[in-house]
């Protein structure tokens, strides 16, 4: 019974980190095209995108070491999504509740991945 609790949260947060590169991606499409955001907005979406991937290779991890390094990926990940997004939040006022919000939740998801690698120790 533990097991499939442990397989529910795992699921949850696949879905919860697809869904975040999802958000990523509708807010691209409203964000204002400048040549100043560009690569700004580049890095976000490979960020974005890499941190359910590597979650994803986690979950299929072959050894402790290989999950452990493939989540440490999932933290600097998000954690670079929540820089890219500061700029972006910088360069646009308009934008600037957007970015935040989707600042936050990268904020978040880095937190968990490290509290999953604390407790994989």
């Amino acid at each position: 019974m533990g097991n499939r609790k442990q397989n529910s949260k795992t699921y949850d947060l696949e879905e919860r980190t697809l869904k975040s590169a999802k958000t990523v991606r509708e807010f691209v499409r409203e964000f204002p095209k400048d040549f100043a955001a560009y690569d700004d907005i580049k890095q976000l979406l490979r960020s974005s995108g890499s941190v359910g991937a590597n979650y994803i290779e986690a979950n299929n991890a072959l050894s402790k070491k290989d999950f452990q390094m493939r989540i440490k990926i999932c933290k600097k990940e998000a954690k670079e999504s929540a820089y890219w997004l500061e700029l972006l939040e910088a360069s646009n006022n308009a934008m600037e509740q957007r970015c935040h919000d989707l600042k936050k939740e990268s904020e978040e998801l880095v937190y968990i991945f490290a509290a999953i690698l604390r407790n994989s120790q």
